[in-house]
């Protein structure tokens, strides 16, 4: 590995991508290149810059994640989740570079009990699921050295995500209607993105590691879409904020009721005692990264 690393970032203009800008700054020099410098849509593009570049480390945040328009979008979900994370772990073993890749709970059906663990059977539900789970066994075919970390829920401060939407949905209507019976945990973009900061020295101490291979990346807890809707709905009402949806507003409804194109696992929630074990990372609970990522909400709404 040349030093410094040439680290490349794709999806750098996602809500982890963005956090990956901040948290990798000092562990290499950067690129970030546009879609239309590379394009994951376009697979069989990608070795040339791969080429041109000659990175040491990639770190892949880039995904389809329009989950129920993918139902639709088969071919574009799979060329930018699977045959595009395919080409890149191809040039990876190729070039002996490390990938981090980011992966999803969707490649479960969400029928376990308990929390899922990395070795438990995927059954994804929807092509969303399924592409991801494609990428991820290219990777791992593919032979070259690589973190695959699954994560779920994942709210950012930049980009859309599901807190954001409550809080904008909150301060316009007077009634909410969300799902209690799919359960995981909400997962701050900046976690993802600072474990992967830390894999990275690793990674330079210990090339030959065994420690390479797939990881669950989550905050700790549980709590369902309905009770995490409240929790930050609670949050911006103690911090004031002018809101339409009154205190009665929020009600609980089931899947049923509420259908979407896409079926979204029941359990989303994942065993991370792996990495914990493996790195001796603490992962911190998930209302501490919802209270972290309204307290900067909170902040930059202020004059």
């Amino acid at each position: 590995m040349s030093y410094p690393a040439k680290i490349l970032i794709t999806g750098g203009s996602g809500q982890v991508g963005f956090e990956l800008k901040r948290a990798l700054a000092l562990h290499g020099v950067l690129s970030c290149p546009g879609r239309q410098q590379f394009d994951l849509a376009a697979p069989h593009t990608l070795s040339a810059t791969l080429d041109a570049l000659q990175p040491d480390i990639i770190v892949n945040a880039a995904a389809y994640t329009a989950v129920d328009q993918a139902e639709d979008e088969i071919a574009l979900a799979h060329a930018v989740n699977a045959a595009a994370p395919a080409q890149l772990a191809q040039w990876a073993a190729q070039h002996n570079a490390l990938l981090v890749h980011y992966s999803s709970d969707y490649v479960f059906d969400g029928s376990k009990f308990g929390a899922w663990l990395e070795d438990d059977s995927a059954n994804p539900q929807s092509v969303y699921g399924r592409s991801k789970w494609l990428g991820e066994q290219a990777i791992r075919d593919s032979g070259c050295r690589h973190y695959i970390l699954r994560s779920s829920w994942v709210a950012g401060v930049y980009g859309q995500n599901f807190l954001k939407t409550m809080l904008r949905l909150a301060a316009t209507r007077d009634r909410l209607a969300v799902v209690d019976d799919q359960f995981g945990a909400p997962t701050p973009a900046s976690l993802l993105a600072d474990v992967c900061a830390l894999l990275l020295p690793h990674y330079a101490n210990y090339p030959d590691s065994t420690s390479y291979g797939t990881y669950h990346l989550a905050a700790s807890g549980r709590t369902s879409w309905h009770d995490y809707a409240a929790h930050v709905i609670a949050l911006a009402r103690d911090a004031g904020w002018t809101l339409m949806l009154p205190p009665d507003g929020l009600h609980a409804v089931s899947s049923d009721e509420y259908p979407q194109r896409a079926t979204r696992p029941a359990n989303s929630v994942l065993d991370c005692s792996k990495l914990r074990l493996t790195f001796g990372l603490q992962l911190p609970s998930w209302q501490e990264g919802v209270a972290q990522l309204f307290q900067t909400l909170d902040n930059a709404r202020k004059p």
